[in-house]
């Protein structure tokens, strides 16, 4: 019978965030600046400020990340930005 071994906790918790990072749909370089916004607390006006977009672009950004990642809440963008290292927890 063929022996098999069990992963440290930590290299268990490496290898879920590299499937979480290599399985997740690829965002472009603006969305994930909008990401970043989002994850740092910012409202659909303030990424638009930042970003010098219309509140309805920064709208429209902000739905098509939620809809490419199947997120509905910001609480899951921002475990997203952290698990992908666009902000620090």
């Amino acid at each position: 019978m063929a022996k098999t071994k069990k992963l440290a906790p930590a290299s268990a918790l490496a290898l879920q965030a590299w499937v979480d990072l290599s399985s997740s749909p690829r965002l472009t370089p603006r969305q994930r600046e909008v990401v970043q916004l989002v994850a740092e607390g910012k409202t659909s006006r303030e990424v638009a400020v930042a970003l010098d977009l219309s509140v309805k672009t920064a709208e429209t950004h902000r739905a098509n990340i939620m809809r490419k990642l199947n997120f509905h809440s910001v609480t899951e963008v921002v475990r997203y930005a952290i698990r992908n290292e666009i902000i620090q927890a």
